[in-house]
């Protein structure tokens, strides 16, 4: 891995799959982002939620169905998720359903990261907004046109 300071912003997400269904459609999008030199996989991880609530790590080949090849992801560990982390993201999760819990570094954004640190600028705060809740706020700022179609003063 390269030192901190020549590394991009990294993210995680927690991706579930209702009914422990994983397609492998998404996979070789992921692929290709990281062949790309898009992001770096950091780590991947499966995981189950069990109707007891109980969580369990899933090995790849325990994953998807005849469409799903998911050997391209073995290794794809750094270290940085341990069992505490898959815990807390097995939380989130409805009873029943599995989840890939994935670390990248976003390598397109490293440059300008460097850039930022060399001149001693520190990232303060940063955020994600999801599709829903931008579609939500696009949808109330939208004013509804009047039945006679006249403009709203």
């Amino acid at each position: 891995m390269d030192s901190v300071e020549d590394m991009g912003p990294v993210d995680y997400l927690v991706i579930e799959f209702p009914g422990n269904r994983l397609t492998g459609e998404a996979l070789p999008l992921l692929v290709d982002l990281a062949d790309r030199r898009v992001v770096r996989i950091l780590d991947l991880a499966f995981l189950r939620k069990d109707a007891d609530g109980s969580v369990s790590a899933l090995e790849l080949r325990d994953l998807g169905d005849e469409e799903a090849d998911l050997t391209v992801f073995e290794g794809a560990s750094s270290g940085l998720l341990d069992e505490g982390d898959l815990a807390e993201a097995g939380n989130a999760l409805e009873p029943g359903n599995s989840a890939a819990v994935l670390v990248y570094e976003n390598l397109w954004a490293a440059p300008l990261a460097r850039a930022l640190r060399r001149s001693g600028a520190e990232l303060v705060a940063s955020g994600r907004i999801p599709v829903q809740a931008l579609l939500a706020s696009l949808d109330a700022v939208e004013e509804p046109t009047p039945p006679d179609g006249s403009a709203a003063v």
